[in-house]
């Protein structure tokens, strides 16, 4: 019975892997926007992104997805119906799944950077700024490599929760992983088999996922003693 419904379940894990991927490669942009953001001596940068950290971490991440989805194109509709623009705005379910997500987790990932970047101690720039290099120079060769070894324990725990995250696509309609689970388990009457496999494909997907940032922080302590953040 698994076996008939193993290729849907493969096709569905392949999307849903697709759109973690994406929502991580969004989310951890905004989370370095947010992060340098709030560093900023600038309250017009400072305020937002504080809001912005504040809030999403807040609201349920199912309401926030059904917010962008359902709620977001009614009212850019509205606007563009009263300025007479004949545009309808119809986000297919995987652009804001991706999108709703990876905003969802930039929150998250702006404090894990916050925390990485103020791990690093401000001397290592100053002597940087002393040996001759430029600011532009200091950030990317001295203070990122060491930032992103403080934030990879972040960014690996968020991983791991966004990625089981993504099971709640399945309710804008998006064929993914618990969707075609959710569907095998509804036509043979067997929940128990088929959610399972989806919990035990997920567990693969977090499994690998935790060996791959093991393997990365191993890489980025190379040089440091054991024990030193």
């Amino acid at each position: 019975m698994l076996a008939a419904y193993l290729p849907s379940l493969l096709e569905g894990a392949a999307l849903t892997l697709g759109v973690a991927l994406l929502s991580l490669a969004v989310a951890i942009v905004l989370g370095l926007a947010g992060c340098f953001a709030k560093l900023s001596r600038l309250r017009l940068l400072r305020w937002p992104a504080q809001w912005y950290t504040t809030v999403v971490r807040g609201i349920p991440d199912l309401v926030l997805v059904l917010l962008v989805f359902y709620g977001v194109p009614v009212i850019i509709n509205d606007l563009f119906a009263r300025f007479e623009m004949d545009v309808v705005v119809d986000p297919p379910p995987f652009v804001a799944g991706v999108l709703t997500i990876g905003f969802i987790f930039g929150a998250y990932l702006a404090e894990a950077f916050r925390g990485a970047y103020l791990a690093v101690p401000p001397g290592q720039r100053e002597a940087a700024l002393a040996y001759g290099m430029t600011p532009w120079q200091a950030t990317r060769r001295v203070q990122l490599p060491q930032m992103l070894r403080h934030a990879l324990p972040g960014v690996s725990n968020n991983w791991l929760v966004l990625i089981k995250s993504t099971a709640i696509v399945s309710v804008i309609g998006l064929h993914d992983l618990m969707q075609r689970g959710g569907q095998a388990a509804g036509n043979t009457k067997e929940p128990f088999i088929f959610y399972g496999a989806v919990a035990l494909i997920y567990l693969g997907f977090t499994s690998l996922s935790e060996l791959a940032f093991r393997w990365l922080e191993q890489r980025y302590s190379i040089g440091t003693r054991e024990g030193q953040l």
